[in-house]
């Protein structure tokens, strides 16, 4: 039987039970998806240790990995991949050759809705300039998957260090970004130099009236998510620019705020509801070998009232 999980705290707002309750039945297997609640505490390393040990000794097939886990739980693993390695947050374990492999099936998940996205009509594709708020875990697989694509990326973030931290660590991972000098540490130093740079959150009003247009704005905090449905990342009295579509990587509640005060302005926006079914179907073929089609799972989502 395959035994599958997310392990991650709080967890009531989870959907990923029915999405790969949903791909499990597509693919014919006998098997479950459950909740691994771990809090943030010694009582909660402990337990995040036993689930570890139950998927080296094949309990287990394999584990999704959300907040506040998906760096610190890279201390318990054997191998990164490539993109876990380059984005420094992992969000699936799998075993491979007795060995606890830990992989970031955000990035891809995320491009693929995006381009999902663009394919449609009414989206041109003439995007080049993203600003993501945020430099936690997922922010961290938005830029990488975002630079990698080769767009213009502004992280906007309450704490710069770490926003600055971010883009020189993704810079050090994307070699074609960087040029023949070491990438400099400074955040001053770092903006108008390479294609991705941070600011304070609180230098936006300013940021968005000097910059050249914003195509993109990306929420990739856990601000407006369920429970705290009534937060906003976006500054209350600040104008979204003109020019910008917005994705927001909260799919719980599907509107959040920040959607609703950008549909209101005559924006495009869209929830994480799209990457949140991706990086599910990505996880699901790592640990079972079946890649199951995103129409098949969001069809039989939409007969249970979820999105489409």
């Amino acid at each position: 039987m395959y035994r599958l999980g997310l392990v991650g705290y709080p967890l009531e707002h989870s959907l990923s039970p029915m999405i790969h309750g949903s791909a499990l039945r597509i693919a014919n297997i006998n098997g479950d998806y459950r909740l691994y609640p771990v809090p943030p505490s010694p009582q909660g390393m402990a337990e995040l240790g036993q689930l570890i040990s139950k998927m080296r000794h094949g309990k287990l097939k394999g584990l999704n990995i959300t907040i506040p886990y998906k760096q610190a739980i890279m201390e318990y693993l054997d191998v990164l991949t490539p993109a876990a390695q380059a984005i420094g947050a992992v969000n699936t374990l799998f075993m491979s050759d007795g060995k606890l492999v830990g992989d970031n099936s955000d990035a891809p998940g995320f491009m693929a809705d995006l381009e999902n996205i663009y394919s449609k009509k009414t989206v041109g594709r003439e995007v080049s300039r993203v600003l993501v708020l945020g430099a936690g875990g997922a922010a961290r697989a938005v830029v990488y998957a975002l630079g990698m694509a080769g767009w213009e990326v502004i992280i906007a973030a309450r704490r710069l260090k770490q926003a600055s931290d971010l883009v020189t660590h993704i810079l050090h991972k994307i070699p074609d970004l960087k040029n023949t000098q070491s990438v400099p540490t400074n955040a001053s130093e770092l903006n108008g130099r390479f294609p991705i740079r941070a600011i304070d959150l609180n230098e936006l009003p300013v940021f968005i009236q000097q910059t050249d247009p914003i195509h993109l704005v990306v929420n990739a905090t856990s601000v407006g998510m369920f429970p705290d449905i009534y937060a906003s990342p976006w500054p209350e009295h600040l104008e979204l620019p003109a020019s910008a579509m917005v994705y927001d990587l909260v799919y719980n509640p599907e509107e959040t705020l920040f959607l609703h005060r950008a549909r209101q302005q005559g924006h495009l926006a869209w929830s994480g509801w799209g990457m949140l079914v991706e990086q599910a179907l990505i996880s699901f073929e790592k640990w079972t070998g079946i890649a199951v089609p995103r129409q098949l799972v969001v069809q039989s989502l939409s007969i249970e009232g979820k999105p489409d």
